[in-house]
């Protein structure tokens, strides 16, 4: 049936899943907000149906915490984020006010978003993506809910491609009681091929134009020098010709921003590798990747379209045919990013578009069903993704923590992990920071043992850190705790290598590399200043939606958080703020946070803390 009106349609869903609704919905920006809403009050107002929503990252609005971020954060949301709406059960999820009838089971969250939340972390269902689609059936899904894109009667799953289709064909080869309802949005960029369905595929399409909304657009995340290491030394890694999936995150785009600069930017790229040394790794490089532009280019084979794929795109690093001169230059199962990312599609002429295939997760993330065509399309493939942690025997720790506390899910992490194992010539890279803050205290994130992990130690292959690059396929546990030490932070090597010394993995009489000794921050600083002073480090290499003011404020602010969770870095604050006043080059930044003239106590001490923190961390391309 065909609607305008959004009662009717719940009316129509109800009919057909009766007293308990199981609603499979897409993750990501796949959900149709109004419609999941409505489904949702109904029942939460009647207390003899029962809901049951089967899903995976629930996107969310961001909310400040402190005084200062809320300056900063709320005027960025009333503007990045106008006519967006939100979902209803999130945020009685938040506030611990869920209706008993009611229950939200997630199986990948906005990374740390959950941790505080134990509802959330009851309900989760660990689950490789390629398996979500058995998980989801196995909960007795009954109704399945999409936002859709329409062009001239036409219908297109858009972003969300990923399981929609075969939880569908499933229901229907079982014949089972289900509900297909879709709410159409012309917002959504309309994508072809398996994107593709008609009319007939839905048992309920709610089309009205009232209904229709800004899409949630995903800001891009700033950069820190570290990260753009790590991005150097991975876009070293991938083969000319050969076959890319990227990860998400600040790493993911870095690694986007220097395969960029390797192709369009040769020199730049030549200095920044210069600025690094690449003596460890040369053979590796020569081997597996390369330092010239893409003669050949690249085929994207990705579970997540991103806008860092999209630069790729438009700077003709992907535009290799999948199969010889046929086939798409890039698929993916789902996409999810910036404004600017949405617009791109949008504006794609059909010869582009059609050359994007959104299609099924189980295409993308795994070989089986298509396996020849897959090892035919696929070669020299590089799976580039990232992790929290690397244990000192090359396990990975990508989604929860030691108490079992989710921070995210699997994904698809395992799968292209995996693959990298079964394709010829084709290599996993995991990225990492060396070291993360918690609670005012620096910690490593090579660690000798972890009570979770992701990927097992068998499936070992190449680590990425800031300060360079570990080849452990194929190696001996000595050589793999050698080479990890070889890339963590200095300052924890020693313990490490003691430690797989008393355990009999290293002999008594290993040292720690001379060059390795070198792996600090300071250090790291030292060697990427000429690329800084040059501004080759942008805080945001994919660009932003934030202004001149806002991203000085940004790395500021960051700064003044990490500063306040401890007790030595509040009394540094204290001591710093001691004469300090503010520099007339930080009068735009100042303002943006209304704190341009400040009147009282309060207001004239956040304002010293501002104009503190936006000297500690002016950029050296800044004047």
């Amino acid at each position: 049936m065909r609607t305008a009106d959004l009662d009717t349609a719940v009316d129509a869903i109800l009919a057909r899943t009766g007293e308990l609704t199981v609603c499979g919905t897409p993750l990501g920006l796949g959900k149709p907000v109004p419609l999941l809403n409505a489904l949702y009050a109904r029942i939460k107002e009647d207390p003899r149906r029962r809901l049951a929503i089967v899903t995976a990252l629930s996107l969310e609005i961001p909310r400040p915490g402190s005084a200062l971020e809320r300056r900063f954060l709320e005027p960025y949301v009333a503007r990045a984020f106008a006519g967006v709406p939100e979902l209803d059960y999130l945020r009685d999820l938040r506030r611990g006010a869920m209706p008993r009838n009611v229950e939200l089971f997630e199986f990948y969250f906005r990374p740390g978003a959950m941790l505080g939340v134990p509802a959330a972390q009851q309900n989760h269902i660990s689950t490789n993506y390629t398996h979500a689609v058995r998980d989801i059936l196995a909960r007795g899904v009954n109704a399945i809910l999409v936002m859709v894109a329409e062009r001239a009667g036409r219908y297109s799953l858009s972003c969300n491609t990923d399981l929609t289709i075969d939880l569908v064909q499933a229901l229907r080869a079982w014949q089972a009681p289900c509900a297909v309802a879709a709410l159409v949005n012309r917002n959504l960029p309309f994508m072809t091929g398996d994107a593709e369905v008609g009319p007939e595929f839905f048992d309920v399409l709610l089309d009205s134009p009232a209904l229709e909304h800004p899409l949630f657009a995903v800001p891009n995340p700033p950069a820190e020098p570290a990260d753009h290491a790590i991005g150097i030394y991975a876009a070293a890694l991938v083969k000319d010709g050969g076959t890319l999936q990227l990860g998400i995150g600040s790493l993911g785009d870095s690694v986007a921003h220097w395969l960029r600069q390797r192709h369009v930017e040769p020199t730049a790229f030549a200095h920044a590798v210069d600025a690094l040394g690449l003596e460890r790794s040369r053979a590796l490089i020569r081997d597996e990747g390369g330092l010239e532009p893409f003669a050949k280019g690249l085929f994207a084979s990705s579970e997540m379209f991103t806008w860092g794929l999209m630069t790729l795109l438009r700077a003709g690093v992907i535009r290799r045919r999948a199969d010889e001169d046929i086939g798409p230059v890039l698929q993916a199962a789902f996409f999810l990013g910036p404004g600017d990312f949405y617009r791109e599609l949008h504006e794609l002429a059909e010869p582009e578009r059609d050359a994007i295939l959104m299609t099924s997760v189980a295409r993308i993330n795994d070989l089986f069903g298509e396996e020849n065509l897959a090892r035919r399309q696929r070669h020299d493939a590089r799976f580039i993704n990232v992790c929290m942690m690397m244990t000192l025997f090359g396990a990975a720790v990508s989604d929860a923590l030691a108490d079992g506390r989710v921070v995210s899910g699997v994904g698809g992490q395992y799968n292209f992990v995996a693959m990298a194992h079964e394709l010829a010539r084709a290599r996993s890279i995991l990225l990492l920071r060396s070291t993360r803050e918690a609670g005012g205290r620096i910690e490593s994130n090579v660690v000798f043992n972890y009570g979770h992990e992701t990927i097992p130690r068998h499936l070992r292959d190449i680590v990425v850190t800031e300060y360079g690059i570990a080849d452990l396929r194929g190696r001996t546990d000595a050589e793999v705790a050698a080479a990890m030490i070889g890339i963590a932070d200095a300052r924890f090597q020693e313990h490490l290598a003691e430690r797989a010394k008393a355990a009999g993995k290293l002999p008594r009489a290993w040292r720690i590399p001379r060059d390795a000794l070198e792996n600090t921050p300071d250090g790291l600083a030292a060697r990427l200043a000429p690329l800084a002073a040059h501004g080759l480090l942008p805080l945001f290499p994919l660009g932003t939606d934030f202004d001149a003011a806002e991203q000085c404020l940004v790395p500021a602010l960051k700064w003044l958080k990490t500063q306040a969770s401890s007790w030595r870095g509040r009394l540094a604050l204290a001591t710093g703020l001691v004469g300090v006043t503010p520099d007339p080059h930080d009068a735009q930044a100042l303002q943006r946070m209304g704190l341009g003239a400040a009147s009282g106590v309060r207001e004239r001490l956040l304002r010293r803390l501002v104009a503190l923190a936006l000297q500690r961390t002016r950029q050296p391309s800044q004047p």
